[in-house]
Order: structure tokens, then C-alpha cells, then sequence
């Protein structure tokens, strides 16, 4: 699936990138992030590992970037803590969809939470 950049969103740099489009990464994390379901979540460390490159910073610029088009509440830090900067509307879109919360109610329970999408159909 390829998306348009929006324009109020920055431009994208690097090699193989057309500016003011995503990466071809970028495009595979947004690609991903849109599949994790509802009540569900990943780690960016784990979008990385899915996708097969980058890393935690990696993801996180790409949905710092090119993320407000996809469920980006659902992809949390390690600890299950929520976007930085977004936490009140993360929580509340969470709470909404019924995703497992820790003790204490502010955070994600990323084990219980976790999106395996090996354990879903094609």
C-alpha cells in the first residue's frame, strides 16, 4: 500500500526516498502498525523485528513522522508506557478498544497486549 505524505508532515530523506513521500521502511511500518488489531499492541522494538530492519528509534521516527494515519496508540515503548507526548489520548483510545492495562491503569501489559501476527490468517 503506498500513501501520500500529508503536508503538514516532513519530508522524507535518505537513499531510495522521493521527497515529501515515506521511505520504502517507513512505508513497511505504517504498512504493519495498520495491521495490529484493535485491543492489541506492539513494541517499536518488535515493529522493527517485524519488519526486519532499524530499530526502536527508527520506528519511533517514522511515526513521529508519517504516523498520525494509522492506529499509532498501539505501538507503545518496551515497559508498555504510551506514546511520549500522547499519553492521555493513547490511554483513552486503548481503554476504548479494551487493551490489557498494568496495575495501575497507565500503562500498557504488553504481555498480555502483544499482537502475534502469526496468529492470524492471511
Amino acid at each position: 500500500m503506498c500513501r501520500m505524505a500529508a503536508p503538514d508532515r516532513a519530508p522524507a530523506a535518505g537513499p531510495g526516498s522521493v521527497p515529501g513521500l515515506p521511505t520504502p521502511f517507513a512505508e513497511e511500518v505504517l504498512d504493519l502498525v495498520e495491521r495490529i488489531p484493535p485491543g492489541s499492541a506492539l513494541s517499536y522494538g518488535d515493529v522493527a523485528r517485524l519488519v526486519g530492519a532499524g530499530g526502536p528509534r527508527a520506528v519511533g521516527t517514522v511515526m513521529a513522522r508519517y504516523g498520525s494515519g494509522v492506529p499509532w496508540h498501539r505501538v507503545v515503548r518496551a515497559d508498555g508506557g504510551l506514546p511520549q507526548g500522547h499519553e492521555a489520548e493513547a490511554l483513552r483510545r486503548h481503554r476504548a478498544e479494551g487493551t490489557p492495562l498494568a496495575a495501575g491503569g497507565t500503562r500498557l501489559d504488553l504481555t498480555r497486549a502483544r499482537w502475534r501476527p502469526e496468529d492470524t490468517g492471511p
